[in-house]
């Protein structure tokens, strides 16, 4: 990690917990299970005023969900904030966030999908957080689902490692970095502002659900055109789900790997990140080891 980046504290028994829904509405029943599961834990759980509410497609206002989320992220007494679900909508209350000291009182924020652009925002200001499943996954799949019980384990300050199944498509090597990204679609309109994630000299991880591979493919050559693709330092190819075959091409991944063919670093592919069941929690702006191998398992290990 950068010699600057903060870890928030590991929670321990009895520490509270915020929700948040920071983008779109949320079925209260969810909010609950995730709730029980994570009061079972030990923890105690806060669901924030707006965290249940509506506003055309969302769950609130810009200012009811800033609210929440700003009221979390800066109460001593809260040491992590689970955000509900993604859909659309940080992008709206990011810009706020910037006359918030996010360092003081740093505290886990949890999230994937369009969770993405709040991840920007914790990284720009040098916060560490969690790309994980959020609470449909908890009210599904419970406490003892493997990738919750990795979650809980990171929140309470371990550093497991993952072992991802190798993939016909892997480029072999060993690479160390920041590691950094989450959904492709929501960060790549981020390229160019002051909360890109998309950066040279990184290990970069993304994942993306319904969209066509030209798409992605764009995407793709914008960040070789700009520079940032040959200069990664390794690349973590996540699920790329309901994404349809097309003349050019039948898999998203077949087109990655065409796009990083010119290049040397170790590329992993089908890592379990992303709009899956199976979806491991990985750390933002975490400093890690990857190494991908020509058998056997690909790893990605954090360093202590």
């Amino acid at each position: 990690m950068n010699k600057n980046t903060i870890f928030p504290a590991p929670l321990k028994e009895g520490d509270l917990i915020a929700i948040v829904s920071p983008a779109g509405p949320i079925d209260e029943d969810l909010v609950s299970g995730a709730k029980k599961v994570l009061e079972g834990e030990g923890w105690r759980v806060k669901v924030m005023p707006h965290a249940l509410g509506r506003s055309g497609i969302y769950a609130g206002t810009d200012d009811e969900r800033f609210k929440d989320l700003a009221e979390a992220l800066t109460d001593p007494r809260v040491k992590a904030v689970l955000c509900s679900r993604g859909g659309y909508g940080v992008v709206h209350i990011m810009e706020r966030l910037d006359d918030i000291d996010l360092r003081k009182n740093a505290k886990w924020v949890i999230g994937f999908s369009d969770i993405s652009a709040l991840h920007a925002a914790m990284g720009r200001q040098g916060v560490a957080s969690l790309h994980a499943s959020m609470a449909s996954h908890l009210t599904k799949f419970g406490a003892n689902d493997p990738d919750t019980q990795s979650l809980f384990a990171m929140l309470r300050g371990e550093r497991p490692a993952f072992t991802m199944p190798a993939n016909s498509l892997d480029r072999p090597g060993i690479a160390e970095g920041v590691l950094m990204g989450g959904n492709l679609a929501v960060l790549a309109d981020l390229i160019n502002t002051r909360y890109d994630m998309i950066r040279p000299d990184t290990i970069l991880f993304v994942e993306d659900v319904s969209e066509p591979i030209y798409k992605t493919e764009r995407i793709f050559y914008q960040l070789r055109i700009s520079g940032v693709l040959p200069r990664l330092r390794g690349l973590i190819v996540g699920q790329f789900t309901e994404c349809k075959p097309d003349k050019s091409y039948q898999t998203t991944e077949q087109m990655i790997a065409d796009m990083v063919a010119p290049y040397n670093y170790p590329v992993a592919f089908g890592a379990p990140i992303g709009h899956v069941d199976h979806n491991i929690p990985v750390i933002e702006n975490a400093y890690v080891t990857l190494k991908v191998t020509s058998e056997g398992d690909n790893h990605l290990i954090y360093w202590p």
